[in-house]
């Protein structure tokens, strides 16, 4: 996620114009949307004429500015785009105001968004921005001899080294342990989520062995896969496999599945923990909560006054960080959110046990 503008409107309301850079940012937004925002921008629209001069033909398509008051939104996941619906309340053609209308917004489409912005969605945003600008996944191709090391942003494929050591039989080879060595030295200077290493052949598997000789922690992070060849064709066929969507996929899983199984444990032995709206907000008014575990799916519906709490969600948020917890907003998507789905859509790991 690119945000291009942030300014102030008035009172509490901020515009801000953001730029989606990747199926996962369409898919942040649809949980910072909600009705009642403002949201505008470019589009076209049928525009029906029915003259003297012209047959009516059921419209024509205008290219128009607009401005919809949202009261739906819709991820279409398979089309690559989120679906914004509303009422025109500002169009470059006064003609049109009033009338519904759908902004179909895909990757790279600059659109602005102006509300009274909650704490839980500005944070959403920044950790869309701050995965734009650091790898979630580093790609590590090597075979006998050379290795290269690519980085996976949401922008693209970028090469961040080509390390050449020549092995085998010669006056120029060296031993394997040097590319080894070299492949090592650049990989843990990287802050990324993952590492894919990949290759053809042993080889990746005796650079995971020398890896794991030299640290600890890194190569928890490593998987391999194989592949014909290395560099650029070796990236492509990684990602032509999907493996690095399996990869940042399973990443937020073991995240969330830490965080729940945490919860489990805890609930089983009684210990600081509680789930169910009404215990959780009780927990948070007593400044107990060290961090809230809520549902997207749920979050929106409470937000949207289709769900039953008799608490406000907002609320509830908002008490949690006042007194310095945290909050992780679970996707529904993946197993533990479904466990999570299962307690009520929302629990809470304690600083202390309440009585």
């Amino acid at each position: 996620m690119r945000i291009a503008d942030r300014t102030r409107v008035e009172g509490r309301r901020e515009r801000i114009t953001v730029v989606p850079e990747s199926l996962d940012d369409l898919w942040h937004l649809t949980y910072v949307l909600e009705p009642g925002d403002n949201v505008s921008g470019d589009t076209t629209r049928r525009i029906q004429r029915d003259d003297d001069m012209t047959r009516d033909t059921g419209g024509e398509r205008e290219h128009l500015w607009v401005k919809l008051e949202v009261d739906e939104v819709e991820f279409a996941k398979f089309a690559n785009r989120l679906r914004v619906s509303g009422t025109i309340v500002d169009c470059s053609r006064e003609d049109q105001l009033g009338y519904h209308h759908t902004l179909n917004i895909e990757e790279r489409t600059e659109f602005d968004i102006e509300k009274e912005w909650k704490t839980d969605q500005l944070e959403r945003l920044q950790e869309a921005v701050e995965a734009a600008e650091n790898p979630d996944v580093v790609i590590a191709t090597i075979e006998e001899g050379e290795a290269y090391v690519h980085t996976v942003a949401q922008y693209g494929v970028e090469e961040r080294a080509t390390i050449t050591a020549p092995t085998g039989k010669g006056e120029f080879a060296r031993p394997r342990e040097e590319l080894f060595s070299q492949l090592y030295e650049v990989l843990k200077r990287i802050d990324c989520e993952a590492i894919i290493l990949a290759g053809p052949g042993f080889t990746k598997q005796d650079a995971l062995d020398y890896i794991e000789e030299q640290d600890q922690e890194l190569p928890s992070k490593i998987t391999t896969v194989d592949t014909s060849s290395a560099g650029g064709r070796g990236v492509h066929e990684v990602l032509k496999r999907g493996a690095v969507d399996r990869v940042q996929a399973e990443t937020r899983i073991a995240k969330e599945a830490e965080l729940i199984d945490e919860l489990m444990t805890r609930i089983g032995e009684g210990a600081k923990a509680t789930y169910g709206v009404d215990e959780t907000y009780k927990a948070a008014e007593f400044g107990a909560i060290e961090t809230l575990l809520i549902l997207d799916t749920r979050l929106r519906q409470e937000r949207a006054g289709e769900g039953d709490w008799e608490i406000d969600a907002n609320d509830l948020i908002d008490t949690v960080e006042q007194k310095g917890g945290e909050v992780t907003v679970f996707s529904g998507e993946f197993a533990p959110g479904e466990q999570l789905k299962n307690l009520g859509g929302v629990a809470a790991l304690l600083r202390y046990r309440l009585q």
